[in-house]
């Protein structure tokens, strides 16, 4: 077994989701990553949890859905609910062959599964009831995306997934702080420009213990206060398909006009319910060794000097009310090499180019996290 297998299941154990003598844990694997699946049933008895796994296959998830009827979803949803309810954590390894499997199904159809099998089983019950952590593993699809050869995607895997989060994690404070004394929050860039309240919102800091690779803080908008346009840089993949140039525009919170190169798309996705066309996340991306995009939500949205806005349903401990099927966190990279940009609190200008410029919040950039 590759060591660094050992000591990533370790870290996810022991630091991610804390697992306890007789606490119970659900691990999922998806495709590939049965050595760390391994792994992790070994340290989750080091540790005296119950562990038990579940391997889902995406080609037959396919097969499933593209036939799949309202009932069959809540059926599925029931039981997994059942399941779900017993845990007291959950690790997901996904190892997908192939990111856009599911292109071909049916908007309908992935309204549905989106709706009615995993709204319920994780959105209501996994994110909030238990210690969870999601991850990916490397494989030749995600080499391919980051335009790498499969050894060098393995060592960047492993220095991204088992840096210090403990040294980020103290780092971060700093940024909670000033997001939860700010009120107005003001972003520029090419395309953008755009306004929002954060006032008497939480702040919460993600450093290793929900995804690996980690690294953002996030909370939300008010939900009618945002006003404005943002137009994303990062490719992003969606139910099987790939949106490139997102453009969303705002009037006091609501999503008015949407394009991209899938526009009728992306406006099916954002009419799924009422809550896709408003914000349920702001967040600032802090990982070190993430620097570009590879069409990966797991690493997009922790790219160093990167933010993500995301349609949809908010998170209950950054909570602005907004609910919904949908959460789609999009990604707006503000580094030089991608445009640059500025974000302002209460008019103070606080990162240019995605580098932190006030003195309190220099420690979150990377050369101080590697």
């Amino acid at each position: 077994m590759d060591n660094r297998n050992l000591i990533l299941a370790h870290n996810l154990i022991n630091y991610s989701v804390r697992l306890k003598k007789g606490e119970k844990l659900l691990i999922e694997l998806i495709d590939e990553g049965m050595e760390l699946a391994q792994a992790l049933i070994q340290e989750a008895y080091k540790v005296g949890g119950i562990p038990f796994l579940t391997i889902k296959n995406l080609r037959m998830q396919r097969e499933l859905l593209l036939g799949a009827t309202k009932e069959q979803m809540e059926f599925c949803a029931e039981y997994e609910s059942l399941r779900m309810k017993h845990m007291d954590a959950y690790i997901a390894i996904r190892g997908s062959e192939n990111v856009s499997q599911l292109s071909d199904v049916p908007v309908k159809n992935m309204e549905m599964y989106s709706k009615y099998w995993m709204k319920p089983v994780h959105s209501d019950i996994r994110v909030p009831k238990t210690k969870w952590c999601v991850l990916r593993y490397p494989n030749g699809a995600m080499a391919q995306l980051a335009n790498m050869s499969s050894d060098a995607f393995c060592d960047f895997y492993y220095n991204v997934c088992n840096l210090d989060y403990n040294k980020m994690n103290d780092a971060m404070d700093a940024l909670v702080k000033r997001m939860e004394n700010a009120n107005m929050v003001h972003i520029v860039g090419e395309g953008t420009d755009i306004t929002f309240s954060i006032k008497g919102m939480p702040a919460v800091k993600c450093a290793g213990d929900c995804n690996i690779p980690d690294g953002e803080v996030y909370t939300a908008p008010v939900k009618n206060s945002v006003n404005g346009v943002i137009s994303y840089n990062t490719p992003t993949i969606y139910q099987g398909t790939t949106f490139e140039n997102i453009s969303l525009i705002f009037e006091q919170g609501k999503i008015v006009k949407a394009t991209s190169n899938h526009t009728d798309i992306l406006n099916k996705i954002l009419d799924t319910d009422e809550g896709a066309r408003y914000i349920g996340e702001f967040s600032f991306g802090l990982n070190p060794y993430i620097t570009f995009p590879m069409k990966d939500i797991l690493f997009d949205e922790k790219i160093s000097g990167s933010l993500h806005f995301t349609p949809g349903c908010a998170y209950e401990d950054a909570d602005n009310t907004n609910r919904s099927a949908v959460h789609w966190d999009l990604v707006l990279i503000q580094t030089s090499e991608y445009g640059g940009g500025k974000i302002y609190f209460d008019n103070e200008l606080i990162r240019k180019d995605g580098l932190f410029i006030v003195d309190d919040l220099k420690c979150l950039n990377p050369e101080n996290l590697k």
